[in-house]
C-alpha cells in the first residue's frame, strides 16, 4: 500500500468552514481506481492545521489521480481561505505495516 500525507495551516481563522468542508465533501476520489481510503486529522494542540491521510494499493494509483483530478476534488475550498505562506507539505510513504 502507498500512503500520501498533506498538511497545511490556516492563516485567517477559517479552521471550521474548512472542517466543516471535509465533512460535507462529495467523496469524488473514492470513485478512482486504487483508492483505499482517506483521513482528515486536525492536531489538538494547533487546530488550525489540516492533515490529510489517503491511502492507495500502489503509488502509479495516486500519480494518476494527482495528475489528472485533483482539480476537481478541490473544487469545494471555502472561498476566501488563506494559508500560513510555505505551510503545505505532501509526503510520500510505503504502508509497512497496520
Amino acid at each position: 500500500m502507498f500512503t500520501a500525507i498533506s498538511s497545511f495551516e490556516i492563516l485567517n481563522g477559517m479552521e471550521d468552514e474548512v472542517k466543516q468542508a471535509f465533512i460535507n465533501r462529495p467523496g469524488l476520489v473514492e470513485k478512482y481506481e486504487g483508492f483505499v481510503g482517506l483521513d482528515v486529522l486536525s492536531p489538538v494542540e494547533n487546530p488550525s492545521q489540516i492533515w490529510l491521510i489517503t491511502n492507495w494499493t500502489d503509488e502509479a494509483s495516486f500519480k494518476t489521480w494527482h495528475k489528472k483530478h485533483l482539480k476537481d476534488s478541490h473544487a469545494g475550498i471555502p472561498k476566501g481561505l488563506k494559508l500560513i505562506p510555505h505551510s503545505f507539505k505532501l509526503r510520500f510513504f510505503n504502508h509497512i505495516s497496520s
